[in-house]
């Protein structure tokens, strides 16, 4: 695993073989202990991001409030199926480190998502995010249907072009489908909530993102 070149994603050659079973996780949130994979109550929905190292932005998400069911870190975007945090810290399998939000959309709604999202990380640093360097580092958002997709592409344009007017380069994020999720082992849900003084290495660029603000796309922007 030793030496390989984590900032470029791994070919399906190269890609660890990974495992047919799930990794063993925890069963219940460490803050709100509700069924860390449900099942979840109707009417909820589901939301993914990367934006960098999972503990400290899982709990950017978990600290939004009532309107959040639970939330739980893992592993999305790769070639490996069911890895396990050191294989996808090696660069070979090709796993962004990711935050699956579990919410209730009368409570709370995916622009003030993704107004989190893009305030709490700098989303034009590529395979990194701070000293953190590497493919599971990488900004992405993982949508689940038409209505997200639409409204991640719009918040990247409106981010961006305030990103621009302080002079930060392109927005390197990565808007999807939504992959495959694999949980994360138990240690590392909620780690920070177990861990206070724990490593976090995030850290936004101090720009407001204007989308749930009532803030417009300019003329003919586009993502």
């Amino acid at each position: 695993m030793f030496g390989f070149k984590k900032i470029a994603m791994p070919t399906a050659a190269q890609a660890l073989p990974g495992r047919g079973n799930a990794i063993r996780t925890a069963a219940e949130h460490f803050v709100n202990r509700r069924a860390l994979k449900g099942p979840y109550p109707q009417g909820l929905e589901t939301a993914l991001f990367g934006l960098g190292c999972f503990w400290g932005a899982e709990k950017k998400f978990w600290e939004l409030g009532d309107g959040i069911h639970v939330t739980a870190v893992g592993y999305a975007g790769g070639l490996t199926p069911n890895p396990t945090y050191e294989e996808v810290c090696s660069g070979r399998t090709g796993h962004n480190e990711v935050v699956l939000v579990v919410y209730d959309p009368n409570k709370i709604s995916y622009d003030m998502l993704l107004k989190t999202f893009w305030e709490s990380h700098n989303p034009t640093q590529g395979m990194r995010q701070g000293n953190d360097i590497g493919t599971q580092y990488r900004s992405g958002i993982y949508t689940f249907n038409a209505a997200q997709r639409q409204a991640a592409e719009a918040s990247k344009a409106m981010y961006e072009q305030a990103l621009k007017a302080k002079r930060y380069g392109a927005v390197t994020t990565e808007i999807v489908d939504a992959p495959e999720f694999y949980f994360a082992e138990d240690y590392h849900q909620q780690y920070l909530a177990k861990n206070p003084y724990g490593y976090c290495g995030l850290g936004g660029t101090g720009v407001s993102c204007p989308i749930g603000t009532g803030a417009k796309l300019a003329q003919g922007a586009g993502a």
